[in-house]
């Protein structure tokens, strides 16, 4: 299924809530471990009670470590590998109490199917939770619905079957609405926010900055000049040559402020002259508005941590090398940041990884390499 993901449209609200999913699967598993341990109304075989734990807890740590922030987004071939944990270890439960069980209170793994499509919620677009929860609620159906008809008792074989898959459905439908609702409320809010859009605002920026630069050279250059013009009776060769020198500065800075991007201002507004920029062919502008959007915050949240010195800033942005008739590769844009900063590993993370989180989403294939007084950050995208 297609779609962005609430993690995709809110890296950050999503990181925030990430331990909802720790909980839960963390909950799930003890109270599996304890149920089958304490209570249950048929010995059956413990070997595929340890199983069903064991699968249990391969699901969770599958989740725990594909919502991780840093390997964002979380990709579908970890939600598939999560739902089929849990139908396996749905028909391993059932199997593990084989047998006249009346307590409905020791079948834990109808419920844990169902909040295991809670916790993948953030993390996967709607289709994906639907298709997956109505899997697993199937798989629940049928294997107590198994059981029941080759050990009945006074609820209808139908009935059981119902019974065991409602949970996974209700909170699959919820999951799903969830998803749905965030994506359309978020693109709604995109669109809103296009009448204004970045690209117009960047425009804007650089404008009011090339006129400050020119309204400097007028004020430093052009002014004084004219005033000393007033004051002599006759035009020399010299002023004549002042006048050229003045009038090719002015060219020089109209021709670099035509040329510069919206990166390249934004570096200098942040870092000043210090801060260094190399993209000769202008591909930063390929970049589109929600990449345009992250990468200028990130930058202005790196010149503006009072640990980096502008001076030690670098980045550069280069053209991806075509390896052959049809491939991509020459389509991409590779973008290198360099930074020193004057702190320890644990410092840079702790003030950086928000940013990376959101980083990780935007462009998936981001490499951060983080030292002591250094941090690097390399990651590509296809030119727009």
């Amino acid at each position: 299924m297609t779609g962005r993901t609430a993690q995709q449209y809110d890296p950050l609200g999503v990181m925030g809530s990430r331990p909802l999913a720790v909980v839960l699967g963390a909950v799930g598993l003890v109270w599996a471990i304890a149920v089958s341990v304490f209570d249950r109304d048929v010995v059956g075989s413990p070997t595929l009670s340890a199983l069903t734990v064991l699968l249990l807890a391969a699901s969770t740590a599958v989740v725990v470590t594909a919502s991780s922030p840093f390997r964002a987004p979380f990709p579908r071939w970890a939600f598939a590998a999560h739902v089929a944990l849990l139908a396996v270890a749905a028909v391993t439960s059932v199997a593990a109490q084989w047998g006249p069980d009346r307590s409905a209170l020791n079948d834990f793994m109808s419920l844990l199917t169902a909040t295991g499509i809670v916790m993948v919620a953030p993390y996967r677009p709607w289709g994906d939770l639907v298709v997956g929860g109505v899997v697993l609620a199937v798989v629940d159906g049928v294997a107590w619905g198994l059981a029941a008809s080759v050990f009945p008792h006074d609820v209808p074989l139908s009935v059981s079957a119902f019974l065991a898959a409602a949970p996974t459905l209700v909170l699959t439908a919820a999951s799903g609405v969830f998803a749905w609702t965030f994506a359309g409320l978020a693109e709604r809010v995109q669109i809103r926010a296009g009448s204004y859009s970045v690209e117009r605002a960047e425009r804007d920026g650089i404008a009011a900055s090339v006129q400050q630069d020119r309204s400097t050279i007028l004020a430093r250059d052009v002014a004084p000049f004219f005033a000393e013009l007033r004051t002599r009776e006759t035009i020399t060769d010299a002023d004549r040559a002042r006048a050229r020198a003045i009038a090719d500065g002015i060219r020089r800075v109209m021709v670099a402020d035509a040329d510069r991007t919206w990166f390249e201002h934004a570096v200098r507004v942040e870092g000043g002259p210090s801060a260094r920029v190399d993209d000769p062919d202008g591909l930063i502008a390929t970049l589109d508005a929600d990449q345009r959007t992250v990468l200028r915050t990130f930058v202005r949240a790196v010149l503006r941590a009072s640990t980096v010195d502008p001076a030690g800033f670098s980045a550069a942005v280069t053209r991806g090398v075509d390896t052959g008739p049809g491939d991509a590769a020459g389509r991409r844009v590779s973008v290198a940041f360099d930074v020193a900063v004057a702190d320890s590993d644990i410092g840079i993370h702790r003030t950086f990884d928000p940013y990376f989180a959101v980083l990780r989403v935007t462009f998936p294939d981001l490499d951060v390499s983080v030292r002591p007084s250094s941090l690097a950050l390399r990651f590509s995208y296809d030119q727009h």
